[in-house]
């Protein structure tokens, strides 16, 4: 199965490689990144390395694909972004990311999200594509709404993070609700 490469005005999404466990590290070890992310932040780059390992794993066995955010210019490393909790044969899947906040409010995930969605719907021919944010990501849950997401409710006490249990928010866009546009 080949691994599949989108592009956008200034970004690059391709797979992940071992190569990028430093920069994820530098990402993922930010408690200001994985705050509402639904996992503690990471300690050690060794943890970073097992991570990348997982999303390729992920991948083969057709569970997810989780992309790196590559700006165009310079292929440098910002974020991932991925479909987590893939079924093809159901046409769902779930949608996920982090930047580093170097690039916050800059649209890159936006522009990002954006190439996910249209991929998902169109080349995977997916019908719903669910996210799920910690009621106090009000960036995320902006940014959600403002692609077409809808709010369907909130999951009492579903992520656990930081010795515990936190309430959550599930989003959905439906394949007819999405404007590639």
């Amino acid at each position: 199965m080949t691994f599949p490469l989108l592009e956008t005005k200034r970004l690059r999404l391709n797979q992940v490689e071992e190569s990028d466990a430093v920069r994820f590290f530098d990402i993922m070890s930010r408690d200001k990144v994985t705050e509402y992310y639904g996992m503690d932040s990471l300690s050690y780059e060794e943890e970073a390395v097992e991570v990348i390992r997982s999303f390729r794993l992920s991948f083969e066995v057709n569970r997810s694909i989780r992309w790196a955010i590559r700006l165009k210019e310079t292929n440098q490393f910002i974020g991932t972004i991925g479909l987590n909790n893939l079924n093809p044969k159901a046409k769902k899947a779930e949608i996920g990311y982090e930047l580093h906040p170097d690039y916050w409010r800059q649209q890159f995930m936006q522009e990002a999200i954006h190439s996910v969605l249209n991929y998902a719907f169109t080349e995977l021919d997916l019908y719903r594509m669910g996210a799920v944010t910690f009621p106090e990501n009000t960036s995320s849950n902006r940014l959600l709404q403002k692609l077409g997401f809808t709010v369907e409710g909130k999951l009492r006490g579903y992520l656990y993070q930081r010795n515990q249990s936190h309430d959550a928010l599930i989003f959905s866009l439906l394949k007819p609700e999405w404007s590639s546009s």
